[in-house]
């Protein structure tokens, strides 16, 4: 007996498409206002990111970096942050128990970018490098919001241990 195309695709398709989502990528949606403006801009545009497992494969995390990761708080839920600091680096919290953290080894510092509206480092302290799950590369929905997804950490969230580097015109 022949077994038809059609199954031949759903029996070879399904295993190479989980392959892919577990350690490539996947496409997820974000919900909510912590992440604006840099996501989710204004209330009637909801973002869908590229969410690349392969860059935190490794742990490699580099401030400014948008990041999932499963909740600290709740494990059933995943969270889209903004990494502020990593392991080492002193950081000035935003109404956190203690007001100066050093981020200890194995952990980083998340904080979502429309601050005061964002369950983030500040409230749960710093985070395991355990928990990541993905880097948001690029924003692939909608067309109007493609784009590549930069590392920029603002200016006024920049560690204090970290030198800034003045460029010269």
């Amino acid at each position: 007996m022949k077994i038809p195309n059609f199954f031949k695709s759903i029996f070879f398709g399904i295993p190479i498409g989980i392959t892919i989502v577990d350690s490539v990528g996947y496409v997820a949606r974000v919900d909510g206002i912590s992440m604006q403006p840099a996501l989710n801009p204004d209330r009637n545009t909801t973002d869908y990111v590229f969410l690349n497992k392969l860059a935190v494969r490794s742990y490699d995390v580099q401030r400014g970096d948008i990041v999932s990761l499963t909740s600290p708080k709740d494990p059933t839920q995943k969270i889209i942050k903004r990494v502020v600091g990593i392991q080492g680096d002193v950081i000035k919290t935003l109404g956190y128990r203690d007001h100066v953290v050093r981020i200890p080894e194995g952990h980083f510092w998340i904080e979502g970018d429309h601050t005061g509206h964002s369950m983030d480092s500040n409230n749960f302290g710093p985070v395991s490098l355990g928990l990541l799950t993905g880097k948001a590369s690029c924003i692939v929905w909608p067309p109007s919001r493609w784009q590549v997804i930069s590392n920029a950490l603002p200016a006024s969230r920049v560690p204090l241990n970290i030198k800034p580097i003045i460029r010269g015109f």
